[in-house]
């Protein structure tokens, strides 16, 4: 459904930037939205070495490539699927609500990505190597506050030593963070040099950063260091410009070419990029398809016969969630199954790639049934949705799905928070 790696998102701290992979841009919110390609893999064998390379077929995102064949789409294809083709990198600093989410997506032509209109600045990566991570360092700000408040936090006196520390203050019970593992993340950050505060995502409103642990997107301060911890830890890094911002800084955040930053991060969530939801479900009514769970395998949609043709959205929760609603302008991370509404012919599903799916919503990135239906649920639900053509490729054939056709969709919700579209 929309357009991201293996999935149908990405908060950040940008960092362990290398020369060449992007720039760094302020992006008002009301810019950063999902940047979608849409691509089909060929029936096997057919394939050129170009076409090899790129992501399978998926059926949520508005915006398309050029279909290789009416036969192409592999409905299991091999290794990890994406719902879209990112179409350029861009490395930004965005300030949402009292959070600041930055991140890098990765280029996939080399080339500098164009800047959308109105972006002040721009910021060379750095090339500086990341220093090793160290658990402890002879000089260290001290904490105070309990995880899932804002922290207070001192620096000492003395200059900051040049490590990069992450030192776990408290440990969390919840599942382990590995590479690839989603997490959402608050934090409270202090620019140790100048000892003003960098606004967190506990201010009004701020929401968690969601982000891939250890992707190489982010700035190292947060792509690093939450892996090997669990979630329910508070932890403190602090990071030394090469593990941050480079010797360039950030002029927008206000830091220099020298400072070191002090992030205090607590991992709320973290969800394997293959985690499903379970708990008992509740059936839906009687016009809307029947759902079958199967784990971790996509769901079986059977359709009631007779049922009358579908002009409106309709959506059916069938796992109830106990997480906060989500607002238009999120990024959320969900496992989907898609079906035909008229004989619930599977043709998509992230559960077959194993690869958990984010998207932002209201960004126009997806159908407008997934912006309808998804905004407004809460985190941890597992939801029906009904699309009509309308509201889905209207008139357009696409792939295994006809032109005017219906849709089914079970969505579980898996997180949600500040990010930036799929990459």
């Amino acid at each position: 459904m929309s357009e991201k790696p293996s999935s149908p998102g990405e908060a950040d701290l940008t960092g362990g930037l290398r020369a060449g992979d992007g720039e760094s841009i302020v992006v008002p919110q009301s810019l950063v939205t999902p940047q979608a390609g849409w691509g089909q893999v060929p029936p096997q064998g057919q394939a050129s070495a170009e076409q090899k390379d790129a992501p399978p077929q998926v059926f949520a995102s508005t915006q398309r490539r050029q279909e290789i064949s009416e036969a192409g789409y592999d409905e299991n294809p091999p290794g990890v699927g994406r719902l879209g083709v990112i179409l350029g990198t861009v490395l930004a600093v965005l300030l949402v609500g009292s959070g600041i989410t930055l991140y890098m997506v990765n280029k996939d032509d080399g080339k500098p990505a164009a800047k959308p209109a109105a972006a002040p600045s721009s910021q060379a990566p750095t090339e500086e190597a990341v220093p090793p991570i160290k658990d402890n360092a002879k000089v260290l700000p001290t904490v105070t506050g309990d995880f899932g408040t804002k922290a207070t936090i001192t620096v000492p006196k003395e200059a900051a030593g040049g490590d990069f520390v992450v030192k776990e203050l408290s440990a969390g019970s919840g599942t382990k963070v590995e590479k690839g593992t989603w997490v959402t993340a608050d934090f409270t950050a202090l620019n140790w040099n100048t000892g003003k505060e960098i606004e967190g995502s506990y201010g009004d409103g701020g929401k968690p950063q969601l982000f891939q642990a250890d992707s190489g997107k982010l700035i190292a301060a947060l792509d690093k260091v939450v892996t090997g911890h669990k979630a329910g830890s508070r932890l403190l890094v602090v990071a030394p410009p090469a593990a941050a911002f480079g010797p360039q800084g950030s002029q927008e955040m206000g830091v220099g070419p020298k400072d070191t930053l002090v992030f205090v991060l607590d991992v709320r969530n973290a969800n394997a990029p293959g985690a499903v939801l379970s708990g008992d479900m509740t059936a839906p009514p009687a016009d809307m398809p029947k759902v079958k769970d199967n784990g971790n395998k996509p769901a079986d949609i059977t359709p009631v016969p007779g049922t009358p043709a579908v002009t409106e959205l309709k959506s059916h929760v069938l796992i109830q969630g106990k997480g906060r609603k989500i607002g238009s302008g999120e990024k959320v991370l969900v496992q989907y199954t898609g079906a035909l509404y008229a004989d619930g012919k599977k043709f998509d599903s992230s559960l077959d790639r194993g690869q958990a799916f984010s998207f932002v919503t209201g960004g126009g990135g997806v159908i407008e049934g997934w912006d309808k239906g998804v905004t407004g649920q809460t985190v941890g639900s597992r939801i029906e949705l009904v699309i009509p053509a309308a509201l889905a490729y209207k008139d357009q054939a696409t792939g295994g799905i006809p032109a005017n056709s219906t849709l089914v969709f079970v969505i579980d919700i898996l997180d949600a928070g500040v990010g930036a579209a799929d990459q």
